[in-house]
């Protein structure tokens, strides 16, 4: 997911957002109901309604079990086991690459007025 650099490059304040970040990912607990970052996204969005649209019927199945399965243990106010959270290495971004493409192109049908 992330590309890990010696420690000597990074900054004082590169250092501290890094692990704020990774506290901020921590606490939300997305990932103890077995969600990727990804799978927060609004589907109200026009252009990850797109890109979910655009997503591969195989990925847009487990997208949809991992936020069925996520509202199922919220409602019960459970947790998955531990061994099934989503690692790091597991949290990748499957959305990203057709969301760029989406949104350049609803912009482009902006610029264009259609």
């Amino acid at each position: 997911m992330a590309t890990v650099l010696k420690p000597s490059t990074f900054s004082l304040g590169q250092k501290l957002w890094n692990a704020l970040s990774a506290w901020t990912i921590r606490a939300s607990g997305y990932q103890k109901l077995g969600l990727r970052r990804e799978d927060l996204y609004v589907e109200e969005d026009p252009g990850v309604s797109e890109a979910i649209r655009r997503l591969p019927e195989q990925e847009q199945h487990l997208r949809l079990y991992r936020i069925k399965r996520a509202i199922d243990l919220s409602m019960k106010h459970a947790q998955l086991p531990k061994e099934q959270w989503t690692t790091e290495a597991e949290d990748i971004q499957y959305l990203s690459p057709y969301l760029e493409q989406a949104r350049a192109e609803l912009k482009e049908k902006k610029q264009w007025n259609l």
